[in-house]
């Protein structure tokens, strides 16, 4: 994959970019922002240019050295994912031991921690020497949610590549073009930071179920409340959905905010559009501060799930609070 393959993230490809044609490659970056921006694949792509056999400011993608990235077993790059819930020491400590071998024919070794926030302390303690006292030829890319997301000791010892969300219209029209029904992609685009991730998020198979089952209840809670639990129960937490309960309450978030859209005007920015004529109907039964504390329910709902209230009785709760503001 080249830097020049990747969508968006301009800052990004200028930093790395500039870099390579200086010369001046930092011996640690930092690759941080919102999941599904691109973070992996930008460093994917920056290692392989990094290997390639040609130099310049992008891989070649032809030759030898870019081939074995490409197919993932180049002898000189290393990748570290999370074992479990967190990057160890003992991950580390292996890492360590791998990068004191020469090199197998390239210039340098170069290796990739994703999920670096999630670094125990003792393996971030280990890293962190390691960073201090780098073999010339290693260059680290560290993978986070943002600079914050790591110790400070590691973050002030990287050179920070960020990654911000893309603009949803340029993402919706990426990923219709693809193929992606235009409906699920507008909703996948805002639930998303990214083309990777809101990708991801359509091809789903149960995403299309959710916007329906979103959509069902939305009508049903303004004038059919004891129904609207009935439904909850047989189309969510009889079935794989009570999984998503989470994305559930996110996506009702985005169809209280189009009720907003309705009545302010801005009919082009609804998430669901092929529900407009309904909305232009209801939403003017309520204020907008009313619209604005509903998705505010949803919103609070979908973060004690997050903090581990048991998803049922957080989304039941939701529902009740909902139907209790429509009266």
């Amino acid at each position: 994959m080249a830097i020049g393959s990747i969508p968006g993230q301009e800052r990004a490809k200028t930093l790395l970019r500039g870099a390579l044609r200086s010369g001046k490659i930092a011996h640690a970056y930092l690759f941080a922002g919102p999941s599904g921006t691109g973070r992996r694949a930008m460093a994917q792509a920056f290692a392989q240019t990094l290997l390639c056999e040609r130099g310049g400011d992008d891989a070649c993608g032809e030759c030898l050295q870019c081939r074995k990235v490409m197919h993932g077993n180049h002898p000189d790059l290393h990748r570290i994912e999370p074992d479990g819930a967190t990057v160890k020491i003992e991950q580390i400590r292996e890492l360590q031991r791998e990068l004191s071998y020469r090199s197998a024919g390239s210039d340098r070794k170069i290796y990739i921690i994703e999920g670096a926030e999630t670094m125990t302390v003792q393996a971030a303690n280990s890293l962190l020497k390691f960073l201090e006292e780098p073999p010339s030829p290693v260059v680290a890319m560290l993978i986070a949610p943002s600079a914050q997301a790591v110790l400070p000791t590691i973050s002030s010892r990287t050179q920070l590549v960020p990654f911000v969300p893309g603009d949803p219209v340029v993402l919706e029209q990426t990923l219709a073009a693809e193929g992606i029904p235009p409906l699920l992609a507008k909703a996948a685009v805002h639930l998303s930071s990214g083309l990777d991730g809101s990708r991801a998020l359509a091809q789903e198979n149960w995403f299309a179920e959710i916007r329906n089952v979103v959509i069902q209840l939305g009508k049903e809670i303004p004038s059919r409340f004891p129904a609207v639990l009935l439904t909850a129960q047989q189309q969510v937490f009889k079935t794989d959905l009570a999984e998503r309960c989470d994305l559930l309450l996110q996506m009702f978030a985005l169809w209280y905010r189009d009720m907003i859209y309705v009545m302010t005007g801005r009919e082009q920015r609804l998430v669901f559009p092929d529900q407009g004529d309904w909305m232009a109907k209801q939403a003017w039964s309520r204020s907008i501060d009313d619209w604005v504390k509903a998705m505010e329910a949803a919103l609070t709902a979908a973060r004690r799930i997050k903090a581990h209230v048991q998803p049922q009785l957080a989304f039941e709760q939701f529902l009740v609070t909902s139907a209790a503001m429509a009266r």
